[in-house]
């Protein structure tokens, strides 16, 4: 029997995975193959916790298909050459994969094709490993869907799931072929800093559909009602293994209908189709960078290319490491740095604090997330802060800015979340946790707020306002406890991990 190749990418899992279910069906047996070519994907190479999280879903593919019979062939790039060598030495009749909607990961497709093609070898695309194909989907004028609801309403209405996954494929095991190991690609961070993705996270196929399964049995009747707090679980906590594709959308979708189904009384319908619609937010994600591929840079809101930012190390730096002296802010930042991941709501309040009460550019926090986060993803990273800045499609307004201490209060009420990240907290009071500078004695080993939210909102209004009224002009200072006096520029440069 023949072999082809199925090169992975951000699909790495054996069940639900197209290319290998297009490898059976041709009559061909599958050898999976992962090119690790970071060069390519420049200047959006893998941050370090993606990174760490790679090595991990790559070890544990390698492992599921050790067990079945199989193997994972790991080579180095770049892509097109080392696919080209793959396949002479494996005499490979076809080569598979999904296609990605990032504009340097659509480059990359257009060699591997090219490089494949001048040697007589079948290459099969396929659609983006997503629950519709964005180059389907258009408004009823026929342009881009740039607002969210009409864009789920449309998106739901051409969703097509099989009613069951297919069969695991047949598995190509040649002998003698030589491959790298996880180890092999470096990885992995020196000095080590992944205690706390360690403690959190267990990467792979496997742990994706049990973390799935928890969430439909505990969690999901519960979902709009929970969500939003940061003290409770209530979220799915799925957006790394979707990121990896150890677990696709369709099927998270197809189990979500299949509790929808075994419960329908209405109250827990509402529920689980309010994450259902999260699914959808997605798939708006990644057909926005599909169409508009400049979104990772550039606003997608012309008139704020003339929006005048702040340089702002300091600020910058406070925010980084969650040293704000706004309770919610720092204790997500800490998680953040600790986990690799942090909750929706708080992703929203920290986008904020940056881009309205500091000022700073939303590109700089994109990076900084891009480094950090686990579930790092171009076009949710992308649409996250450009939505929180008001300058993408279906965007916050520019005269939304969280407040901090009302968030914490809402969100966090008796202060467990703030709590858990800062200890120097663990002694405030309820009623002041969110707002510690009111206390007599400010904690010790706390910082001091770096800003005054009322006037800074007040700033951030006035420099929206002038934005729309079509001019920005820079906007005075105000006075900062921290002694910064630093003025207004483009843009700011992010950190790197450690």
């Amino acid at each position: 029997m023949g072999i082809a190749l199925v090169w992975l990418r951000l699909d790495l899992r054996l069940r639900d995975h197209g290319g290998l279910g297009a490898a059976t069906r041709a009559g061909l047996e599958a050898l999976p193959v992962y090119a690790w070519s970071p060069e390519e994907e420049a200047p959006w190479e893998p941050g370090g916790a993606s990174r760490w999280w790679l090595h991990h879903s790559l070890t544990a593919l390698s492992d599921d298909l050790h067990r079945l019979g199989g193997r994972l062939v790991l080579r180095r790039g770049p892509v097109a050459e080392a696919l080209a060598t793959l396949a002479r030495e494996t005499n490979a009749e076809a080569v598979f994969f999904y296609r990605r909607v990032e504009p340097w990961a659509r480059q990359q497709e257009a060699r591997v094709q090219a490089r494949l093609a001048d040697m007589g070898i079948r290459v099969q695309p396929l659609s983006p490993d997503l629950l519709i194909r964005p180059d389907e989907l258009r408004t009823t004028l026929g342009g881009i869907f740039q607002v969210f609801t009409p864009f789920w309403k449309a998106a739901e209405r051409v969703t097509e799931l099989d009613p069951a996954e297919e069969p695991l494929p047949r598995l190509a095991c040649p002998a003698g072929l030589p491959s790298l190991s996880p180890f092999d690609l470096n990885l992995l961070p020196r000095p080590d800093w992944a205690g706390g993705l360690r403690e959190t996270w267990t990467p792979g196929e496997a742990a994706a559909r049990r973390q799935l399964e928890a969430f439909l049995e505990t969690s999901a009747g519960a979902y709009l009602d929970r969500r939003d707090r940061m003290d409770l679980a209530g979220t799915g906590r799925l957006s790394p293994h979707l990121h990896f594709g150890e677990i696709s959308a369709r099927t998270a979708l197809r189990a979500a209908r299949s509790a929808l189904a075994s419960d329908p009384t209405p109250g827990v319908a509402r529920q689980i189709e309010g994450w259902i619609r999260q699914l959808y937010w997605r798939e708006f994600a990644h057909y926005l960078l599909y169409h508009f591929p400049r979104l990772p840079e550039d606003p997608l809101r012309e008139a704020f290319r003339r929006f005048l930012w702040r340089e702002d190390e300091h600020g910058l730096r406070a925010w980084q490491w969650g040293r704000t002296g706004y309770p919610i802010v720092d204790a997500a930042m800490r998680e953040l740095w600790h986990t690799g991941w942090m909750h929706n709501r708080a992703r929203m309040i920290v986008a904020s604090f940056l881009v309205k009460d500091l000022m700073i550019p939303w590109q700089a926090g994109a990076r900084w997330f891009w480094d950090t986060l686990v579930d790092a993803d171009l076009a949710n990273n992308t649409l996250g802060w450009q939505w929180t800045a008001g300058c993408g499609p279906d965007a916050a307004p520019y005269f939304r800015v969280f407040n901090p201490v009302t968030q914490g209060k809402k969100f966090d009420p008796e202060g467990t979340y703030a709590r858990r990240w800062i200890p120097a907290l663990a002694d405030v009071p309820t009623e002041r946790i969110h707002e510690p500078w009111l206390l007599e004695s400010p904690p010790e080993g706390y910082h001091r707020a770096i800003v005054a939210h009322e006037e800074r909102r007040a700033l951030a209004l006035e420099a929206y306002a002038s934005l729309r009224d079509g001019e920005n002009a820079p906007v005075a200072d105000p006075p900062d406890p921290e002694g910064d006096r630093s003025g207004r520029k483009r843009s700011v440069s992010s950190r790197q991990r450690r």
